[in-house]
């Protein structure tokens, strides 16, 4: 009797433990991870690009890790490194130059974790799954419009170009050129780059103001730096002399022109483009391959007659 009493005791006591282990092992699975690799987290517009994505990747059931470049080819090579050592399913990118990130995309494919680009692209296309990237030619063509309107079609203008190696810089450029180079009464005094930095903007607008008395207007290739050249300008007690142009939708530049200080803006959808990234990256690790290769994501002026409609780097009404 005591030897049955024994083995019911052991055979329960067993049984407890196989339940407890297997909850346990349950409760200890591992998501699958995704990686968000962003080619700056040092202006807001990135970031919103870089959280929202993550966002996504957690609402769909991933575990997703955000990786900041800090704007530099090498930092992001060894992003690369990490992350395809590692174990993850699959790379939202935002790169950092269109010719040198093809090569970190290229050593994905290969590894067999697919790439999807968000909002720059790189020139091997074939490297990544899908690019989604804003319609910069076209939204600055419209910019171009609004911008040869505003100045009554003559004056003097300097353009503060990005980064050299991103072909968002070259797009944006040539879209508005498109336009502003039809009328012979603009013309512009000086081009330079600032690298998508508020800060060089600055120094750069400072620097032109000094070279060129007659300025009328000053196009950036991106919100912080037309930020930073309203803060050069107003330094220089130019305030209300020399117009602000500036392009992605940022919260402070919206605010801005609400507020009277910036002429407008070409208004990207971070949140579009990186939901969308997520979105078809799940679709990829669960077995779909018929993705588009480009989607085109559509760029909305902003002035001060439909600013009341944007706000939160999208539309106020979405």
């Amino acid at each position: 009797m005591k030897n049955i009493i024994r083995f019911i005791i052991m055979a329960i006591l067993i049984s407890v433990m196989t339940v407890s282990t297997s909850c346990s092992n349950s409760g200890m699975a591992k998501k699958e991870r995704i990686a968000v690799v962003i080619s700056t987290l040092n202006n807001p517009w990135f970031v919103v690009l870089g959280q929202s994505a993550v966002s996504k990747c957690e609402e769909l059931g991933y575990d997703a890790v955000l990786f900041d470049s800090q704007n530099n080819p090498s930092k992001e090579a060894e992003h690369f490194d990490n992350i395809l050592s590692s174990g993850y399913k699959a790379i939202l990118f935002n790169p950092t130059d269109a010719d040198g990130s093809a090569v970190n995309a290229k050593a994905a494919a290969r590894a067999g974790v697919p790439v999807f680009c968000m909002d720059r692209e790189i020139n091997q296309p074939g490297a990544c799954v899908t690019q989604i990237l804003s319609d910069n030619y076209s939204g600055c063509i419209t910019l171009g419009q609004y911008f040869v309107e505003s100045m009554n079609k003559k004056g003097n203008y300097v353009e503060i170009l990005g980064l050299v190696g991103d072909n968002n810089t070259w797009a944006r450029s040539r879209g508005f050129h498109s336009v502003v180079d039809c009328y012979e009464g603009l013309k512009m005094l000086a081009q330079q780059n600032a690298d998508f930095d508020q800060n060089k903007a600055m120094e750069v607008m400072e620097s032109v103001m000094q070279a060129h008395s007659n300025i009328d207007a000053v196009f950036c290739g991106n919100d912080a730096m037309a930020m930073g050249a309203y803060q050069a300008i107003l330094a220089a007690g130019k305030e209300g002399e020399i117009k602000v142009f500036g392009f992605d939708g940022a919260d402070d530049c919206v605010n801005a022109i609400r507020e009277g200080k910036i002429e407008a803006t070409g208004m990207q959808f971070p949140k579009t483009m990186a939901v969308t990234a997520a979105s078809l990256a799940d679709k990829y690790i669960k077995g779909e391959r018929n993705l588009p290769k480009k989607l085109p994501v559509a760029v909305e002026l902003v002035n001060k007659a439909n600013v009341k409609n944007y706000g939160n780097f999208g539309r106020t009404d979405q």
